[in-house]
């Protein structure tokens, strides 16, 4: 069970939807910064109140940090109704190759690249440069970004179990922070729920962010009940990337790895997405509408994030968390095995 002894710092009454900034990042595809500040402006303007983004410094090797400044910045905008989560451990170096090394192919037009800090004076590293990238607009709520990714390197057990302690020590420096009021809530962002689930009995967690793992396509009932306990520890979950990376809606990329059609894992995600979409245009359902409403649906998620490289589509998500679905729709996926 998870530890409930230490009661948790309340976060603010979070909007249902979250702004991701990968794409402020040039994810797969490089975007001019007039296109991303009118996604920023568009941001602003369906905001009910407070407007919340999540950004990292691997977006980009920090690209998404200094475009999210530079475009509220340049709005103006008021930095107290802006609330920015920073997810920690990639930190900007020079790019000194031909194309970044942190993460080949699917990163555009980069400038620089980046390098993983993980332990506790990196996190710290991290963080202050991350703030100087965001210029006016500091971050209040942190995390380690991806712990599940950098425990999967180690070697082998002595090895897994000091990267282990890299990451605990992270925590420390994060929770030093923001006992001194530099910043508002410690969380983690990971796309392994499991290692969430491991980090929880360690770390005294605000709120945890779900990445890839709890989606219309995905959802074990064992996250499910996850979920639930961290509910009930009055921890806040917000669900990220319920669209799989964006094969769900359209993508050739699951959780951001290019499907290979020809292989029969490839060939099972087509034919799932196939009937998925069919059964979608039966009810005048769009595959987004019905993703998000999925993942959001969940008892104990309190908002989704949500990416757009688009600024007119970014009405179009703040929209669906009023979209109401028919229990027919439901029904049927569930008829057809898909749900």
């Amino acid at each position: 069970m998870i530890p409930t002894t230490i009661k948790k710092l309340p976060l603010v009454q979070l909007p249902k939807v979250i702004y991701g900034t990968s794409s402020l990042g040039n994810l797969y595809n490089e975007i001019p910064f007039s296109d991303k500040l009118e996604i920023i402006r568009a941001c602003i303007q369906q905001a009910n109140g407070l407007a919340v983004f999540d950004t990292a410094g691997k977006y980009g090797a920090g690209l998404s940090l200094e475009s999210l400044g530079a475009g509220l910045k340049q709005l103006e905008i008021d930095p107290s109704t802006v609330l920015i989560s920073n997810k920690l451990g990639w930190y900007q170096i020079p790019l000194t190759t031909d194309e970044p090394t942190f993460e080949p192919g699917v990163w555009k037009g980069l400038n620089y690249d980046a390098e993983q800090r993980i332990s506790y004076e990196g996190i710290l590293q991290c963080f202050y440069q991350g703030n100087e990238l965001l210029g006016d607009y500091p971050a209040q709520l942190v995390s380690v970004h991806d712990p599940d990714e950098y425990l999967a390197k180690a070697l082998n057990q002595a090895d897994e179990n000091q990267r282990y302690q890299d990451i605990l020590e992270a925590y420390r420096a994060l929770i030093e922070l923001k006992n001194q009021g530099r910043v508002l809530a410690v969380g983690v962002g990971s796309k392994s729920w499991k290692t969430i689930q491991r980090l929880v009995q360690d770390v005294d967690m605000d709120w945890v962010m779900i990445a890839n793992s709890l989606t219309i396509h995905d959802h074990p009932a064992e996250l499910l009940t996850f979920i639930a306990e961290l509910a009930a520890a009055n921890i806040t979950v917000i669900n990220s990337a319920v669209f799989n990376g964006g094969f769900l809606v359209g993508s050739d990329y699951y959780n951001y790895q290019l499907v290979d059609r020809n292989s029969e894992q490839g060939k099972a995600l087509y034919e799932w997405r196939d009937q998925f979409w069919k059964i979608c245009q039966q009810y005048a359902v769009t595959p987004a509408e019905a993703c998000f409403a999925y993942g959001f649906g969940i008892d104990g998620i309190k908002a989704v994030a949500l990416n757009t490289s688009k600024a007119e589509k970014v009405q179009t998500n703040v929209d669906m968390a009023t979209r109401k679905i028919s229990s027919a729709f439901w029904n049927e996926l569930a008829a057809a095995g898909l749900t």
